[in-house]
């Protein structure tokens, strides 16, 4: 069968490839044709987009980049009646994958819904676009399902989060030669985002002689990038590594982390955290204004209905409250607490094997 496949961000290509794998496996003929990145071309997608050309994120970012965003649906849409797929997979994605989804669907392309946008934290009503038009749906947290079903009165499947499927197939990074635990610094995979985060992550070095800090560097993003950001803002050098995040975090005794998918991977590694954002102001407030009823921002802290790590949001994102909360985790009771948390956590989450169930529910007829 033919499958067009739309992720937008690092994370989609990531579950995107998994899932692309596990399609392979129950149908050895499947012809793949991607907008994701490196790691779905890799896995024999045709790659139209890579997700670096993509990622606009915020309101603000979002409007004046609307002609770009503008053309790559059109792009898409016209893409996608070339190729003529049996079937379209969206990754999340929403603000582009929910205006494709429609066409889609005209076409008489049957349509599948994979890691489903997180609607139940803001643009609820588009969930009817989902009803409308979308064939299955996919869930990867276990609070969507009532979300959905029980709300909504619309069908899906909960197949796990592939994250735990991504972790247990850990690649192998080098070795960061240091005898000081390591302090890892992820401050997100935009340049918007490191361009707000990680100033002021560095500005923690100097008063943490017994730690190494590291850069989880992005793929999409040159080193010379960062490398600007650190003279700009530290006379340290902090490492920058460049085999992955997980193999990172595999090594860190602690984390500093830019919410987002990365949060939930950190807690999945076993590392106390951090958790920052901080976005345009603009864009700040909007989205306090549409986002409802969600009391976190984290991943960890929204399934386990709870502060497990804190989070620094905004107008919180401040040098004195980040080494109040880097030295919170850093005690021993409050590390140990954290990772209780996480063996819960991973309760939550289910089983291994995501990515399978997913492609049986989609390969089937």
């Amino acid at each position: 069968m033919k499958y067009y496949i739309i992720a937008g961000e690092a994370s989609g290509d990531l579950h995107g490839s998994n899932l692309m794998k596990a399609i392979q496996q129950k149908d050895p003929e499947a012809n793949f044709r991607v907008w994701g990145g490196d790691l779905m071309q890799n896995n024999g997608g045709i790659l139209v987009k890579h997700y670096k050309d993509l990622a606009f994120m915020g309101f603000l970012e979002v409007l004046t980049n609307i002609k770009t965003i503008l053309k790559n649906i059109t792009l898409c849409k016209k893409d996608i009646q070339e190729f003529q797929p049996d079937k379209i997979i969206f990754i999340d994605y929403p603000g582009f994958n929910l205006r494709i989804a429609p066409f889609a669907k005209k076409l008489g392309i049957e349509t599948i819904y994979y890691i489903s946008p997180q609607l139940w934290a803001w643009k609820e009503n588009r969930v009817r676009i989902l009803q409308q038009f979308i064939d299955k749906t996919l869930v990867i947290l276990p609070f969507e399902k009532a979300f959905y079903e029980e709300k909504h009165n619309h069908s899906v499947s909960f197949v796990g989060h592939p994250l735990l499927d991504a972790i247990q197939d850990l690649p192998i990074g080098s070795t960061i030669a240091t005898g000081k635990p390591i302090i890892a610094l992820l401050p997100g995979s935009r340049k918007q985002e490191i361009t707000k985060m990680l100033p002021l992550f560095l500005q923690l070095i100097t008063d943490y002689k017994d730690y190494e800090f590291v850069i989880a560097k992005a793929p999409s993003i040159s080193i010379d990038f960062y490398q600007n950001i650190i003279k700009n803002n530290t006379t340290q050098t902090p490492i920058i590594y460049t085999d992955g995040t997980y193999p990172l975090l595999k090594q860190a005794h602690v984390a500093l982390v830019t919410s987002g998918t990365a949060t939930l991977e950190t807690a999945l590694f076993n590392i106390p955290q951090v958790v920052c954002y901080k976005g345009s102001n603009i864009s700040y407030q909007i989205a306090k204004r549409l986002i409802k009823n969600i009391k976190y921002i984290s991943l960890v802290n929204l399934i386990m209905d709870k502060m497990v790590v804190k989070e620094l949001i905004q107008n919180d994102f401040t040098l004195p409250n980040l080494q109040l909360e880097l030295n919170t985790i850093l005690q021993q009771n409050n590390f140990l607490k954290i990772k209780e948390e996480y063996t819960l956590l991973r309760e939550k989450l289910g089983e291994v094997g995501a990515s399978e169930r997913a492609a049986t529910i989609i390969v089937e007829k």
